[in-house]
């Protein structure tokens, strides 16, 4: 990712990987240089969401639950990640 876009040593330093987590789960982490992490809350969306849509309906609550989960620990830990190496 550019320097441009990552601020260092500012306050606002984890506020980018936060919104990019917000908009695409795990791009957060990647922008964080946590390229496993980033996998596995893409991963772990991406499937919850694909059960969520084809699932069977006693399922389906689950499915989104895991889903919302898998966005809110992106978005969060992309922030506090952030503002650690900020």
């Amino acid at each position: 990712m550019s320097k441009a876009l990552v601020p260092s040593g500012s306050t606002a330093s984890g506020v980018v990987p936060a919104v990019c987590s917000a908009i695409i789960p795990g791009l957060g982490q990647l922008v964080n240089k946590e390229t496993e992490k980033a996998i596995g809350v893409f991963a772990v969306y991406t499937l919850a969401g694909a059960s969520l849509i084809g699932a069977l309906p006693l399922l389906g609550p689950v499915a989104g639950v895991v889903a919302g989960a898998a966005w809110l620990y992106g978005v969060f830990d992309g922030y506090i990640q952030g503002k650690k190496r900020g």
